[in-house]
């Protein structure tokens, strides 16, 4: 791991810390995620930077092996959790896929901004947090990936992203080092 630098105008990107998901079983607990992600958001936010709340509503279509689920979620299902939650300034951004960047105006909300880099927390590590640091990377915005602030329903799919595709989009580091960067 190398020394992480953070751009000027750098964005926080939490993936899908809504209801729905953060009461899955994981591979590290969803509460210390939440925290560390909520803890970010307040020092991006009292630094004047984009915190961007990413969402999931549907699926894409299409075949998959895997069965999908036949339950209708819960109402409150896509509801980003109240202690990261939406604050006055915040970016919402709702996807019907694993990545935020396809589909979505993540990339047209974040250049509005001046969004250089990006900074990516949440659940889950191997789907939706991984596709979005691909698409960042191949939108050309600098990436980091807070490694205890994602989670996987995999640990072994975890372990795989942060050790392996993660170092080969940007950077990696810790919820402390990035708030003490920003600091």
């Amino acid at each position: 791991m190398t020394a992480t630098t953070l751009d000027p105008k750098t964005a926080l990107v939490v993936i899908d810390l809504q209801k729905g998901i953060v009461g899955l079983p994981t591979a590290h607990p969803a509460d210390d995620i939440v925290a560390k992600s909520a803890t970010l958001a307040e020092a991006f936010r009292a630094k004047g930077l984009p915190v961007v709340l990413v969402r999931v509503t549907g699926g894409a279509p299409g075949r998959v092996d895997g069965s999908p689920s036949s339950q209708k979620p819960a109402a409150d299902w896509a509801d980003i959790v109240a202690e990261v939650g939406w604050r006055e300034g915040d970016i919402v951004v709702t996807k019907q896929q694993w990545g935020a960047f396809y589909g979505t105006d993540l990339d047209l909300q974040l250049r509005r901004n001046g969004v250089t880099q990006v900074v990516l927390t949440g659940i889950a590590t191997s789907i939706g947090v991984e596709s979005t640091a691909r698409g960042a990377h191949e939108h050309g915005y600098n990436v980091t990936v807070v490694t205890d602030a994602v989670t996987d329903m995999d640990a072994e799919a975890h372990r795989n992203s942060i050790e392996k595709i993660f170092p080969r989009l940007g950077e990696t580091d810790t919820t402390e080092a990035i708030v003490k960067l920003l600091g």
